[in-house]
């Protein structure tokens, strides 16, 4: 299975996913396409199995994942500091992958029915998630 993981900024999120898909042994082959360099580095470092930089890796991947994960900024034009432009915010929004969203109250994005977690514990959930997506 094709897991694309999105991530900007630090890339500390995508890297932090990673790295606990990874420890939980979970069989998939992980994509990480970073909005900046420094964003596609961390998650490397963290175990992806390739990574790309920018707006065309987001839309290319976006027509051929199976899953994309991401914080829930991803699928918001101009969020993550302008990072995500309106074409990658439209073509993670059309493609046809299951989307595992991190639920993050930043960006100007307010999740409703969601407590405050640490990123360690919406992690945990992420993965579980991820899981059940595999099976």
């Amino acid at each position: 299975m094709k897991l694309v993981v999105i991530d900007g900024q630090s890339g500390r999120m995508g890297q932090l996913l990673i790295d606990r898909i990874r420890s939980a042994g979970l069989s998939c082959e992980i994509l990480a396409v970073g909005t900046n360099a420094l964003a596609t580095a961390a998650m490397l470092k963290a175990g992806a199995d390739a990574g790309a930089t920018g707006e065309n890796p987001v839309l290319v991947a976006c027509r051929t994942a199976e899953i994309i994960a991401g914080p829930i900024g991803i699928l918001s034009a101009d969020s993550l500091l302008g990072e995500i432009t309106p074409a990658m915010a439209m073509a993670l929004g059309q493609s046809s992958a299951k989307k595992l969203l991190l639920p993050v109250n930043q960006c100007g994005n307010l999740v409703a029915g969601t407590q405050s977690l640490s990123l360690s514990r919406v992690m945990d959930e992420a993965v579980e998630l991820l899981k059940t997506l595999l099976a």
